[in-house]
């Protein structure tokens, strides 16, 4: 009998320190398999909890999580990432402690952190005010990202010189292209890029009409992106990586400047750009054009 109590605490315990979700909960669990396409594609409001099961304040906010998700079930969606198990997607989000819960709003691409109380009441009262802000970006027209789509970073003319990639259209535009590519990796939330963001922008402008388009400046957002910062082992943001036609792709460790973007391409034009053409004076109208 003593065997039989024992075991099924035995039994009891794992189950409480290797999930506390199960599929009979109104919590949608992620994972880095689904995340992309059921929170960052969705347009719903996410309340998200990054949490790890042996972490004592995720236990005691697990009964709160649930009552949450059920009371604001088919009006916001409330999910959980197994933090410890899913290290990659806690990552990508800065997600530095336990339990860590995020609001992913109109732009999916940059959460807000939740600082608020951890009862179920405080939490939804959050979401509520959440889901209007939501609905008032709606109203006024504005969106997160590029007026490319969901995947892109801020608005604004200014960037309309960056060309926002992804893994359906990477290969095409880059691998397979003629021109000189440089490719900023970032994510949304990192600070770095966000510094980045203005000076990489006006980089692409001026590098556009300098080399006639010769060399492009692009993004890739690697936290929607996985495959290309898979491929291209990207570890940190961001990661600026130059390609060239029949080249391994190298990486860009310049200056963060416009100034200093700018030159490092002016480098690379001139490296592929074509020798001139070298013409054989045979006439005066000859001469004439070698001297234009």
């Amino acid at each position: 009998m003593a065997r039989l109590v024992l075991g099924l605490m035995s039994c009891t315990l794992f189950v409480a320190v290797n999930g506390l979700y199960s599929s009979s909960d109104d919590v949608i669990e992620l994972t880095p398999s689904n995340f992309n396409r059921e929170v960052i594609q969705s347009d719903s409001l996410w309340l998200v909890e990054f949490y790890a099961p042996w972490c004592g304040h995720c236990q005691r906010l697990t009964p709160e999580w649930k009552k949450v998700a059920t009371a604001l079930k088919d009006v916001v969606k409330v999910g959980a990432v197994d933090a410890d198990k899913h290290q990659s997607l806690g990552g990508q989000y800065g997600v530095q402690g336990f339990p860590t819960i995020k609001i992913f709003g109109s732009n999916k691409n940059r959460p807000e952190d939740y600082q608020g109380g951890r009862t179920g009441e405080a939490i939804v009262d959050a979401a509520l005010s959440a889901l209007r802000q939501l609905v008032k970006d709606r109203l006024g027209g504005r969106g997160g990202g590029y007026s490319s789509g969901k995947q892109g970073r801020s608005e604004g003319s200014g960037k309309k010189d960056v060309i926002e990639l992804t893994d359906d259209t990477f290969d095409k535009n880059v691998l397979d292209s003629e021109d000189v590519w440089m490719v900023e990796f970032y994510a949304p939330w990192c600070g770095h890029c966000k510094n980045l963001e203005p000076e990489w922008a006006a980089a692409a402008t001026e590098v556009k009409e300098q080399t006639k388009g010769k060399v492009k400046l692009a993004a890739v957002d690697a936290t929607v992106n996985q495959v290309l910062a898979s491929r291209y082992g990207i570890r940190g943001f961001p990661t600026i990586k130059i390609f060239q036609k029949g080249e391994s792709p190298v990486d860009y460790d310049g200056g963060r400047t416009r100034s200093d973007i700018v030159t490092r391409a002016l480098d690379l034009f001139s490296d592929n750009a074509p020798p001139p053409e070298l013409l054989e004076i045979i006439s005066e109208d000859v001469a004439k054009k070698s001297c234009e």
